[in-house]
């Protein structure tokens, strides 16, 4: 089954903020910048759009649970985790997550991935798009993620209750 992973208020003001500030430094350089060598804006121009596709590529949008796998889907390269490989999956209150720090990874351009780390839960990798209805996902080697569905409780049931039915 398929669960959508919309963007939270948060997330939205920072993405269409930082859309904004890009296009504002992207065009206003070209403006400012009228006779200095004209390699200057290029490079500023390629950095800013090749940072915002990253951010863009690597995006959660949806989580698809199949009937081997966890599949968290991306624009360029789907993350996925084999379902033998969960240890466990449960809804966490979000004030678990309040105070993660990013060790490596976006924190609000598009949601929130990457390396995460804080004092109650160690570090974790996040496929996140909000920061209420977090779901911690333990694996069997040790490894914490953070996926945030629309629905986390029916996300919860299907992925451990009809795999541990299966298995």
């Amino acid at each position: 089954m398929t669960y959508k992973a919309s963007l939270d208020k948060t997330a939205t003001i920072i993405t269409i903020a930082v859309t904004i500030f890009l296009a504002v430094v992207i065009g206003g350089q070209y403006v400012i910048i009228k006779d200095a060598k004209r390699t200057t804006p290029f490079y500023t121009t390629t950095a800013c759009l090749l940072i915002y596709f990253l951010a863009f590529a690597f995006r959660p949008i949806q989580y698809v649970i199949s009937e081997d796998e966890l599949i968290i889907e991306r624009p360029l390269i789907n993350a996925r985790i084999r379902r033998e490989d969960i240890k466990s999956a449960e809804k966490i209150e979000k004030n678990k997550i309040k105070w993660s720090l990013r060790i490596f990874g976006v924190g609000g351009v598009f949601g929130y991935y990457g390396s995460f780390a804080s004092f109650s839960l160690g570090r974790m990798t996040w496929y996140a798009t909000r920061k209420d209805n977090p779901v911690l996902i333990k694996t069997a080697n040790g490894r914490k993620i953070i996926v945030t569905p629309n629905e986390p409780d029916a996300f919860v049931s299907e992925l451990i209750g009809s795999y541990q039915a299966t298995s």
